[in-house]
C-alpha cells in the first residue's frame, strides 16, 4: 500500500463546468502541460500529461528508473500547497469500452478506450491513467489524464464520457487487457481501477479472406479413389497472395503420412491434384491439407479406402466339380442335424421353466449397462480446472488428485496451472489462463473457503497472482449470461469439506457437484451422456462412488481428500482459538 504521498494526480472538477443535460457528452483530451494544470488555467480542463513532464515534476527519468506505468507521487506533480488534494478515495471508472480507429496500416490495428467515471467519490477525481498490456508479454503502453486544479464534479457528472489518446499499432488476431484507473490511487488498493480483456481483428476480419496468408484455406476438395489410390483436387490460392506450396497429412491406424504438395502453375492456376498412395484397404482416414505458411489454417477431410473386388477367372474342371461338392455337403449336414435336434427337444422342456422365472426377473429388475472408456481417443475433451490456493497445500493436493483421476478414467484431457508451470511462467498467468479458458471444452472451478475472499483483485494492474483464473472464469461467466449464451461449458464443485455458500453468487447459475459423490454426474455431465432413462441405469465403471476407490487413482483421490478435511478443521480450531 502506498501512503497518502505515494499517491496518483489529482484535480477536482468545477461546480460551474456544465450543465447535466451536457454532461451526456464525450470529452477528448487536450494538450496542455503541468505548468497550466497547477495554475488552474482555462484551456486546461482535462489534459494529456507527456512523461517528460513527468520527468520534469519528479526530476529523474521516470521510463529507465520503474517503467511508464507506475502511479508517482502525487504532491510532486500536483504541488504541496493543499494536502487535502492526495488523501481521498475514488472508486473504478466503468462502463469502458474500446474503439476501433481506421488504419491504414493492413498488419496492425488502432484504438481508443472510453469510460465512465464513478459517482463514488467524484469530488475528488483528479484524473486518470489508461494502461495497455498484451496478453503474454512484458511491454505496457500508459496514457495519463488530469483535471485542472479548481475544477470540482458534481455525481451527476457521472454520465459524462471520457476518452483517451489513440493506442497503435496492435497486432492483429491479438489479445489485450486494458485497464482505467482512478486518480489519486487510494492508500488501500482496492476497486480503484477497471480491467477489461479483448482481442484485436483478424487479418480476414480486418483485410478480407483473400489478402491474409494465414487465414486462407481451400474450400473446395473432392476426393476420388482409382483402385488404390486416392486423388484429392483442391483449390489453389489467388496468385496475388503468393503462397507457392502446400502440405498435407492423413492419419489413420496410428500411422500419419505427411505430404509436400508443390503445383506446377504452368498447368492450372487454380485447381491441383495430388495423390495419395500406400493406402490400406477398409481404412477410414482423417486429413489436413494448408498452404505452406506460419500459421495457416488447415482444412479437415475425411475418405475410407474401399475394399477392391477380386476377380478370378474359373477354370472348367471347378465349374464341373463344385456342384458334386456342395451335394456332398447337404447330405451331410442333414444327417447330422437330426440326433442335433433330437437332443434339443430333449433339453427344452427342462429349460422352459427356470427361462420363465429368469425372464419374469428381468422385467421387474432394472437393466444395467456397464461401460469401458477407451482411451484411445484422437481427440478427447479438454477440461481446465481452476481453484484457489488460499486454502493451503493439502487443498492443491486434493486438486492435482482429483485431476489426475480424471484424465485416468474419464477420458477427459486435464490442463492444471500446476502440471504446467513452465508454460504458465512464459505466457504470463492472465494470458495462459484466458487462453486455456476460450480453448477448454469445458471450465470446472473447485470451491472453497478461500476462494469467495480470493476472487476480489487484490493487486495492482499489471501483476496477477495465482487466483486470476477464478476471476475470469467469473467474467465469462458474466459475459455469458448476460449474451443469453449456453453455459453448459462451466461447472463448479465442492469437495466433503466445503459448503455450497463457499461457491460465488456469479457462478451459482451453473451446474454444481459435490465431489466424489458426484463423480458419475461430472462424467455424464462432460460426455453428455444421460445416466438414467426408461428402464435403464448406466453404470461407469471405476466412477462409481462403488467403485472409484478399487483404482490406485481413486484410493490417492480419497486420502489426499481424508488429509484435506483434516487440515481445514484443523484451520478453523486455530481461527476460533485466536
Amino acid at each position: 500500500m502506498w501512503g497518502a504521498a505515494f499517491v496518483f494526480l489529482t484535480f477536482l472538477i468545477p461546480a460551474d463546468l456544465q450543465s447535466p443535460n451536457e454532461l451526456t457528452t464525450t470529452i477528448a483530451p487536450q494538450s496542455c502541460n503541468l505548468t497550466c494544470i497547477r495554475q488552474g488555467g482555462p484551456g486546461c480542463t482535462y489534459c494529456r500529461i507527456s512523461s517528460s513532464d513527468v520527468n520534469t515534476a519528479l526530476g529523474f527519468n521516470s521510463r529507465n528508473l520503474l517503467g511508464t506505468c507506475v502511479p508517482w507521487p502525487c504532491f510532486q506533480l500536483l504541488g504541496k500547497e493543499d494536502p487535502r488534494l492526495c488523501q481521498h478515495f475514488v472508486q473504478a471508472p466503468h462502463d469502458i469500452n474500446i474503439e476501433l480507429v481506421p488504419e491504414t496500416d493492413t498488419n496492425f490495428e488502432t484504438i481508443v478506450v472510453s469510460w465512465k467515471p464513478s459517482p463514488y467519490g467524484i469530488s475528488f477525481l483528479r484524473g486518470f491513467q489508461v494502461s495497455l498490456q498484451a496478453l503474454g508479454g512484458s511491454g505496457v503502453s500508459c496514457q495519463l489524464f488530469l483535471f485542472q486544479r479548481n475544477l470540482t464534479l458534481l455525481p451527476s457528472h457521472a454520465q459524462t464520457v471520457y476518452k483517451s489518446d489513440p493506442f497503435p499499432g496492435l497486432t492483429l488476431g491479438s489479445h489485450y487487457a486494458i485497464t482505467v484507473m482512478a486518480l489519486p490511487v487510494p492508500e488501500k488498493w482496492e476497486k480503484f481501477y477497471h480491467s477489461k480483456i479483448f482481442s484485436t481483428r483478424s487479418c480476414a476480419e480486418k483485410n478480407g479472406f483473400q489478402n491474409c496468408k494465414a487465414d486462407w484455406y481451400p474450400k473446395y476438395i473432392d476426393v476420388k479413389q482409382k483402385g488404390l489410390v486416392v486423388v484429392v483436387t483442391f483449390n489453389l490460392a489467388p496468385p496475388s497472395m503468393g503462397i507457392e506450396s502446400y502440405f498435407s497429412f492423413c492419419t489413420a491406424d496410428a500411422k500419419t503420412t505427411f505430404t509436400d504438395i508443390t503445383p506446377d502453375f504452368s498447368k492450372n492456376r487454380t485447381h491441383h491434384s495430388f495423390e495419395l498412395t500406400d493406402l490400406k484397404e477398409g481404412s477410414n482416414y482423417s486429413c489436413e491439407i494448408a498452404a505452406n505458411e506460419v500459421d495457416a489454417v488447415r482444412k479437415r477431410f475425411h475418405f475410407q479406402v474401399k475394399q477392391q473386388e477380386a476377380t478370378h477367372q474359373s477354370s472348367p474342371y471347378w465349374i464341373v466339380v463344385l456342384p458334386v461338392v456342395l451335394g456332398v455337403v447337404a447330405i451331410f449336414v442333414v444327417l447330422l442335424a437330426v440326433p442335433v435336434r433330437r437332443r434339443w427337444l430333449q433339453t427344452k422342456k427342462s429349460l422352459l421353466i427356470p427361462e420363465l422365472i429368469k425372464q419374469h426377473q428381468d422385467e421387474r429388475a432394472t437393466e444395467e449397462e456397464t461401460i469401458s472408456l477407451s482411451t484411445n481417443s484422437m481427440s478427447p475433451l479438454r477440461l481446465l480446472i481452476c481453484y484457489s490456493s488460499h486454502d493451503g497445500p493439502a487443498h492443491v493436493n486434493a486438486v492435482v488428485q482429483l485431476a489426475s483421476f480424471i484424465q485416468q478414467h474419464m477420458a477427459i484431457k486435464v490442463f492444471l496451472d500446476i502440471w504446467n508451470s513452465l508454460e504458465v511462467a512464459q505466457e504470463g498467468s492472465l494470458a495462459w489462463s484466458y487462453r486455456h479458458i476460450l480453448e477448454s471444452n469445458f471450465v470446472l472451478v473447485i470451491c472453497s473457503r478461500g476462494l469467495c475472499r480470493r476472487l476480489e483483485p487484490s493487486t495492482a494492474p499489471g501483476t496477477f497472482d495465482s487466483e486470476v483464473m477464478p476471476r475470469l472464469v467469473r467474467e465469462e461467466v458474466g459475459r455469458a449470461i448476460s449474451g443469453g449464451k449456453d453455459l453448459s461449458k462451466y461447472m463448479t464443485a465442492i469437495f466433503n469439506y466445503s459448503e455450497i455458500t463457499d461457491i460465488p453468487m456469479e457462478l451459482r447459475l451453473v451446474a454444481n457437484y459435490r465431489l466424489t459423490a458426484d463423480l458419475p454426474l461430472l462424467f455424464s455431465h462432460l460426455h453428455q451422456v444421460p445416466l438414467y432413462i426408461p428402464g435403464r441405469h448406466l453404470m461407469i465403471k471405476g466412477i462409481s462412488e462403488e467403485e472409484f476407490t478399487k483404482t490406485p487413482a481413486g484410493q490417492a483421490l480419497q486420502q489426499t481428500l481424508r488429509e484435506a478435511e483434516k487440515a481445514m478443521k484443523a484451520k478453523s480450531l486455530d481461527k476460533v482459538e485466536k
